[in-house]
Formats: C-alpha cells, structure tokens, sequence
C-alpha cells in the first residue's frame, strides 16, 4: 500500500504541501460527484479532502514504518451515478491498491461502492455525507463487514426532526416531489408517518428521475389539492429546475427542504426572492475551535468557490482527518490495521486535538507517543457506533434574503423520544 510514485493518467492526484520532507506518499482514493446533480456536494468535499490532508503533511506527514509519508488524494467523479462510481473504486482498489476510499457523497453511489468494492475487497470506506438509512441496515446484517464509517448522521432521525420543523413552521398541508433513489424513497418513508402523526397531512408523493430537461409533469401532478407547500427532496440541480417550475406553474412560494438544499447555487439558481419561506433540515454541528478553523481558512482555500457552509464541506474535512489519523495511528497502510485505528483516534480517554496544522500537529506528536487522542472535528465529537454511524444533533434552518440562517436545533435524544413517542 506504500506508495513511491504518482500517477497522472485519468485522475486528479493531488500532491499537497508543507514544509517536511517526506520520503513517501501515501495514495488515498476519493470517488465523489464532480458532475451530476451532486457535482456540488463532490467539488466542495474534495476541496476538503484536500485542506486536510495539506494540514497534516504541514504537520510532519504521517509515519509509516520507519519512513515519513506524505498523504496524496486520488479524486475520481462518480458523475452521480452507481455504475461509474463503482468503476471508479475498483481501478483504484486493484491498479492503484489504495487502502481507503472517501465518498461517495449521495447514497446511491456510496451503497454500491460499499456492497461490490470496499465490502468484498477489505478496503476502508469513509462518507461524509451518505445519509441513508440502508446503510445502518447492511451493517446490521453483516454485509458492510465493519469497512463502513459516515461523518453525517442518518436519515432515519431526520426525517423526524424535518416533520416536526415542518409544523412548528406553519407546513402543514404538503405536497412531496422526491428524487427517485435510495436517498429520496428512505427520506420520504421516515417523514410522512412522523408528519401525519403530528396532524400534518401530505396530499400526493411523487418520485422523479434525475437529469430530466423538465420535471412539468412531476409538478402538475404534487400541484393536484392545493397544498400550502412543496416538500422537495432533491439535489441543487435537479431542485433548482424543478422549484422553477413550481413557481412558474402557480405553486406557493413554500418550502421544505432536505440538507442538501442548503445550497448557494440552489438559491441562486431558483432566485432569492421566491425562496424566503422556505425551511430545511440538516445533520447538525457543535462549535468547537475546529469549527472556527475550518470557517476561517476554507473560502481562501477554495479560491472562493465555496463557502464553508456548503454541503458535505464541514463533514468531508472530518473523514479525511480521521483517515488520515488512522493511518499514523496503525503505522500502516494495511487496510485492516486503519480500520482499527479509526475508533482509536476518537477515544473518549484521549487527549482532544483540533484540526489545523497546529492541532494535526499535536495529534501526531501524541501518537508518535504512544498516547491517545480524541480527534474534535469541525462538525463536533465524533463517536462511531458498530455500525459505523455517528450520532449528533440536528440543524434546523430557513432562507431569507438569499441567506440560509439556523433558526433551531434538535439534539439526537430529542428526536429520538419524539420518534418513540410517535411510534407508542
């Protein structure tokens, strides 16, 4: 799994600097969403992947052995689709024999990654932002053979906690327009009994196929009833094209949103000005000096590009700093031995590192040790559970003016007492 050499061919390999000089690379692949619908999401986690990954090369590189390596990234576009993503992940796992994989980004691609590549090969797999339910269910079963983490929490929760926003907000008579894949049908299948329960009623569910040219007729039929909102489970693409249409076909300029949404190029594609009732969800995040970190350096590291708020950026920094953690913690690029160190790097007992190069810094220090650590990350603590799956508070947010403000917060507990409840 040492790596000696770059390779250039089809990928986009990243050399990322920093003042050691090592005497290794160490390859880490990345198969996320450069285009598509989720080409959004893909282009700011890779940003992030990056970012991580420099802070820690600037911070000395990661021991191997006896030799110091520097981490390289090998982004490969998933394109948003299962099939190229999962052709993407099996030429890194055999012709560039990478111990980890981070991505995908949507559900739909991070499931099949897992169930033909990384599962069947013993190669890691890190989401930051994968959010199905399903995926808890293949490690339930046994199927994801403990190769699985994610860094945003699962939509079995959420779709409760979007429920309650939902009425809390005046949404109480919706329409649902969902993206037709494991992501869209799980989102849908938690929220509605929540939100019937709660004394909200959904008029119609309608399923839609991505990368359409026009979704007229998903719209005329969510418009039958007169509903007082649109819930809209989609991508910044596909929801764009298909919030237009709403509004132009008469729909009421309300809504509900996935965590997705919570997008620059969402609002400015559909306009401002029709989207200031319109109210979302998302996996939350706890102020730590992370936090503060990341918000202060990842605009300028982006070149401006993103914001540090965009969709997956928070948690992709999270999943390549605990990689790249995991890997100095083993002292190997053995894939079973970074799967270990994973958990080990979050140990309750350990001493809190921050992210930074300053804060990889001390980690790698205290790892050279033989110390623990508790890796503190921009989204938060983070803990793993046996199925990979983290837990955390929930966002609750609304656009006004263009800018999309956090107007609540629902902690896991809270959702999970409410979600009983409900089930009683």
């Amino acid at each position: 799994m040492l790596r000696t050499s770059l390779f250039a061919a089809t990928a986009l390999v990243l050399t990322l600097g920093g003042p050691a000089q090592a005497d290794c690379t160490v390859t880490i692949g990345s198969v996320v969403s450069l285009t598509g619908p989720a080409g959004p999401y893909g282009q700011a986690a890779a940003k992030s992947i990056e970012l991580a990954f420099r802070d820690i090369n600037e911070s000395g590189g990661v021991k191997v052995g006896n030799e110091s390596c520097r981490l390289v990234v090998d982004v490969r576009d998933a394109q948003s689709q299962g099939t190229v993503a999962v052709d993407a992940a099996r030429q890194l796992v055999d012709l560039k024999k990478v111990p980890v994989i981070i991505g995908g980004i949507i559900s739909s691609v991070s499931i099949p990654i897992l169930t033909s590549v990384t599962a069947p090969s013993g190669i890691v797999q890190v989401s930051p932002a994968s959010s199905s339910p399903t995926l808890t269910e293949l490690a339930r079963k046994g199927e994801s053979k403990g190769w699985f983490f994610r860094t945003i929490t699962s939509d079995a929760l959420q779709g409760v906690a979007a429920a309650k926003h939902a009425i809390d907000s005046g949404l109480t008579r919706l329409s649902v327009i969902h993206v037709n894949n494991d992501f869209g049908r799980n989102m849908i299948r938690e929220f509605q009994p929540a939100f019937e329960k709660m004394g909200g009623t959904v008029l119609s569910v309608t399923p839609y196929n991505e990368s359409q040219p026009s979704y007229a007729a998903e719209v005329t039929q969510a418009m039958a009833g007169e509903p007082d909102a649109l819930y809209l489970i989609s991508y910044p693409g596909d929801g764009a094209t298909i919030a237009r249409q709403w509004i132009s076909q008469g729909g009421p300029r309300k809504f509900l949103l996935n965590d997705g949404m919570n997008s620059a190029e969402f609002i400015k594609n559909v306009g401002a000005e029709y989207l200031n009732d319109a109210f979302g969800t998302s996996s939350g995040t706890t102020t730590t000096p992370s936090t503060e970190y990341f918000n202060s350096v990842y605009k300028d590291w982006t070149g401006g590009q993103f914001e540090p708020g965009a969709p997956a950026a928070d948690r992709a920094y999270d999943a390549a700093a605990l990689v790249g953690l995991a890997i100095a913690k083993a002292g190997s690029t053995e894939p079973a031995a970074i799967r270990d160190s994973i958990r080990a790097v979050v140990a309750s007992d350990g001493t809190v590192v921050h992210a930074g190069p300053e804060g990889m810094k001390q980690a790698l220090t205290l790892i050279g040790e033989g110390k623990p650590i508790r890796y503190v990350g921009v989204i938060g603590p983070v803990q793993f559970d046996q199925y990979g799956d983290i837990t955390g508070p929930f966002r609750l947010w609304r656009i006004q003016n263009g800018e999309v403000t956090t107007v609540g917060q629902m902690s896991e507990e809270d959702v999970a007492k409410l979600k009983a409840e409900l089930a009683g």
